[in-house]
């Protein structure tokens, strides 16, 4: 059966018949899970376990959004706590890669409990002063060298607990003045600037598996396009300056950053260079229009698509979750408990 270049949120905990069959025809590549659709562990095994049975495909990337602090879909009084981003880079430095990777590694333990087999993580965005706090204590620290040391070590957590990292957001959202959820951000900055310290985390991280993508103007690549919808960008900078030759998905479609129809949308971000396309809020109706956008996952797409799943495939070394919380929880000082 042919995969969509697409993926798909859900509207609850329990996928509705009706969503069932938009599924089972379509063949989404993957699924996003959101607040809406946990309940409790066993719930959330359920859901995970059907989507898949729902494709036929064992290994389908099941993503969530579970990097700590205010963004966490998993919470008490199911799931433990995390910090954002910005306090493993105020630990003292001797810690901060160790417990970054425990931090990784953890989370790699909640979500493989649950049948979750990628997370939205890492934030490789550097943040600026004058940016938008949608980043703020997201970002590891306020230099490329110390988000790029940070994000590897969380990815290599995650991986090392058979969870598939996602750096975002390529080629980063540290400098936007807006919320891409909300507005079209435009980011003014001159290429060689943003080059040395925009795009240099994600150029350090070029060898990770999946990566998405900014709803940003950069106007020194191209004033009408965001980095979503541009081909220059995609060629000269996600392609190109940073060499990235994994997996690209967008950002949400459904964000107010993007105009026009939902498959014009879809339709522009595979143009421009996009693998995948994302789509989340579950709106049944949304992802028929997002579906009249979207083709087959086929050609250098889909090789990139099997090349991103290819690490699941590797073997989960034996982890003692109880003592490596405990080391994790006194390097926060309980905070985080």
């Amino acid at each position: 059966m042919t995969t969509s270049a697409a993926i798909f949120g859900c509207q609850g905990p329990a996928l509705s018949p009706e969503e069932a069959a938009f599924f089972r025809d379509v063949q989404p590549w993957g699924f996003i899970l959101f607040a809406r659709n946990i309940d409790t562990p066993d719930q959330v095994r359920r859901l995970t376990a059907s989507l898949r049975e729902i494709v036929g495909r064992d290994d389908a990337p099941i993503l969530i959004d579970q990097e700590g602090g205010r963004i966490a879909r998993l919470v008490p009084p199911h799931w433990k706590l995390y910090p954002p981003g910005r306090a493993y880079g105020e630990l003292p430095a001797d810690q901060r890669r160790e417990i970054t990777w425990l931090g990784g590694r953890l989370i790699a333990h909640d979500l493989g409990a649950i049948g979750v087999n990628v997370d939205c993580v890492p934030v490789l965005d550097v943040p600026d002063p004058q940016g938008h706090e949608i980043i703020g204590d997201r970002a590891y620290g306020d230099t490329p060298e110390q988000v790029a040391e940070l994000g590897r070590a969380a990815s290599e957590g995650l991986m090392a607990g058979g969870v598939l990292p996602i750096v975002k957001h390529i080629p980063g959202h540290g400098r936007a003045k807006a919320d891409s959820h909300f507005e079209l951000p435009v980011v003014d900055t001159p290429f060689a600037e943003l080059d040395a310290r925009d795009f240099a985390p994600f150029r350090a991280l070029k060898d990770m598996p999946m990566a998405m993508t900014a709803h940003v103007i950069y106007s020194d690549l191209d004033a009408e396009q965001s980095a979503t919808t541009s081909k220059a960008c995609f060629e000269r900078v996600i392609r190109g300056a940073i060499g990235f030759e994994g997996l690209v998905m967008c950002d949400d479609l459904s964000m107010k950053a993007l105009s026009g129809g939902l498959d014009e949308r879809a339709r522009a971000a595979l143009a421009a260079g996009c693998d995948v396309v994302l789509h989340c809020n579950g709106d049944l109706g949304e992802m028929r229009q997002v579906m009249d956008g979207t083709g087959s996952l086929a050609g250098r797409a889909a090789e990139r698509a099997a090349a991103a799943l290819a690490p699941l495939r590797n073997p989960v070394a034996p982890f003692d979750a109880a003592e490596a919380r405990a080391r994790f929880d006194a390097a926060f000082g309980g905070r985080f408990s």
